[in-house]
């Protein structure tokens, strides 16, 4: 409760203004709402009643009771629509302005945070768990302008008789102990329906992402299975929520109208004594009826608080989340290729050591091919160098300045990544090449995209397509072959110009005669960068100035491709496996392995 009630606190403290207004329009509601009663005791009093003992009534009291109830009928529907507009803009505010904040954080967090965190997870956080959090502030305004009804109806019930709301205020009790029992009932239950849709969100998200390995090793069945098990688990999660709702809400439902009936017991006894009228008694039995529904929404606001609290600490253990990087303030504004320098590098993933003291530099302009078997440590040092990472020891510098110096999206602007696994958008081609920097302030053009097309050897088939650039490639690219993707990729990345490309082996699904000549273009380009590039195959390999041999994290040796081949075994017996393997596999006709078991 006490962790429910911090959570209301922050919206309201958020939303001052709108949370008053709502109370203020829910006060209203409440307000007239007594007054309605006693508009109707009014008119049964001094005009029902005299018409059946005087046999006629005034004019003038006709259309003070019609007067009455119309306005405390309207004056009600103004709070009501007031209460519900203001009581949703205040929970959509903060469901936005959570998402939002999610949101951010994850583009500020390090991709380190991100390998710990499974996506479902987040997908959960970001859209069902923010929107559990506020999920309380659409009855809160209708709740606290109940307390208003209460006090307001209290003091009706006392001025009208002491008897009668003395036997009234023995339901509030009763109510407030119900409503105790219901929330320590439903609270674990609530929580563990939260969760259970969290994961459901992750077995879901997992099994859509992974829907190429589901299906070509005929997994279907058992993903089904999994999501089947997770879903029944949810189902009857929130089926024991409705259990006890079920059980309850007639117990709350059905407490004012005992309330009603005591009080028209007790009443009429006393009518027939003569202690109250008719009108009275009217009005305090007509309290009870009306006080039926808006009691609930203190019920509605108490059941809703477990899932908040649940939603509220799964959004804020992620804007807790520490790991952010931290950014500097040194400026870079040469636009010329960089040179590259690696000091000493280390990183490891909890305990397993990826890198150890990795040393080299590559001079501004040149291409360098980063080389080695498979878990050396080449996509990891890939992503230290365009800073999706920091390294735990050591330094990665441009130009002599540690990427850690640069100011945010300062990394960005000088080095552009272009990873084994090629992302596109649901987009045209234009908006996945200029992504979002299509316009005069970005200055990135059709000139401009047309230019890293034909760098990337793209021109041709996007010339080709229906509607050019304005194509729609599909969800991930999907209505493109393997290596038109990670031609577009490319595109994508040399569109910004940058200083220092880094390919992890980005070309591995294009001709080798493609791959040459984009290769090729890199390096003869009118504004060139420096480019490392992960490569297994020997004829991308053999295009680079300098090849740098990994191994078990640490660089093994360094030189071009004929010194490696003359002076270093594994290097050597690395890149020449696939061709031999071939050959050797030819000569007693057995079909050919993949490259990438060849370099595992």
């Amino acid at each position: 409760m006490r962790q429910g009630l911090r959570v209301l606190g922050v919206a309201i403290r958020t939303e001052k203004a709108v949370f008053t207004l709502a109370v203020t329009a829910s006060a209203l509601y409440g307000g007239m709402t007594v007054a309605s009663a006693w508009a109707l005791g009014w008119a049964t009093q001094n005009v029902v009643l005299t018409s059946f003992t005087a046999g006629d009534v005034t004019t003038g009291a006709l259309w003070t009771g019609v007067l009455l109830i119309f306005g405390t009928a309207l004056l009600k529907a103004i709070g009501v629509a007031g209460r519900r507009i203001l009581a949703g803009v205040m929970q959509y505010r903060m469901q936005a302005r959570s998402r939002r904040d999610v949101t951010k954080q994850y583009l500020r967090l390090p991709l380190s945070w991100h390998h710990r965190h499974p996506t479902g997870q987040l997908l959960s956080n970001a859209s069902a768990d923010a929107e559990a959090a506020w999920a309380p502030l659409a009855p809160l305004p209708m709740a606290v302008g109940v307390i208003v009804m209460l006090v307001t109806a209290a003091i009706a019930m006392l001025f009208t008789d002491l008897v009668l709301a003395l036997v009234g205020f023995l339901i509030f009790p009763a109510i407030a102990v119900l409503n105790l029992v219901y929330q320590r009932r439903l609270s674990p239950l609530a929580t563990r329906a939260q969760q259970l849709r969290a994961e459901v969100s992750e077995i879901a998200h997992e099994s859509f992402d992974g829907a190429l390995v589901v299906k070509t090793l005929g997994r279907e069945e058992l993903e089904t299975d999994r999501f089947r098990r997770r879903a029944h688990e949810l189902r009857d999660a929130n089926i024991a929520v409705g259990r006890v709702r079920g059980l309850f809400d007639p117990m709350l439902e059905a407490l004012p109208t005992l309330g009603v009936l005591a009080v028209l017991a007790v009443g009429a006894g006393r009518l027939s004594a003569g202690a109250i009228d008719a009108g009275g008694l009217v009005q305090v039995a007509y309290l009870f009826t009306l006080l039926a529904f808006p009691i609930r929404a203190l019920g509605w606001v108490l059941a809703e608080l477990p899932r908040s609290v649940v939603g509220w600490e799964r959004v804020q253990a992620v804007l807790d989340a520490t790991g952010s990087m931290e950014y500097g303030s040194a400026a870079t504004t040469s636009t010329a290729p960089a040179e590259l320098r690696i000091r000493d590098v280390s990183y490891a993933y909890g305990e397993a050591e990826v890198l150890h003291d990795v040393t080299f530099e590559v001079p501004a302009g040149r291409t360098v091919a980063l080389v080695g078997p498979t878990g050396s440590g080449k996509s990891t040092l890939v992503q230290l160098l365009a800073r999706l990472v920091d390294p735990d020891s050591g330094q990665v510098l441009l130009d002599d300045v540690d990427l850690r110096e640069l100011p945010y999206g300062g990394v960005a602007e000088s080095v552009a990544l272009v990873p084994q696994q090629t992302f596109l958008f649901d987009d045209t081609v234009r908006g996945n090449i200029a992504l979002g920097g299509g316009d005069s302030d970005a200055g990135i053009g059709d000139e401009d995209v047309w230019a890293a097309l034909r760098l990337a050897q793209a021109d041709g088939f996007v010339a080709r397509m229906p509607s050019g650039l304005d194509t729609r490639v599909g969800e991930r690219g999907a209505t493109l072959s393997g290596g038109q993707r990670q031609r577009l990729a490319l595109a994508r990345a040399v569109v910004r110009r940058p200083r220092l490309l880094v390919l992890d082996d980005a070309t591995s699904s294009v001709d080798p005669q493609v791959e040459a000549r984009i290769l090729h273009g890199l390096r003869d380009a009118a504004q060139a960068s420096t480019v490392v590039v992960v490569a297994y195959r020997m004829a991308t390999i053999a295009l680079a100035d300098e090849v740098v041999y990994l191994d078990r994290g640490r660089v093994v040796d360094r030189g071009t491709h004929e010194e490696l081949l003359a002076r270093c075994p594994g290097y050597r017996n690395l890149v020449t496996a696939y061709e031999r393997e071939e050959a050797e596999r030819a000569a007693i006709d057995i079909p050919p392995i993949e490259e990438e078991e060849i370099s595992a």
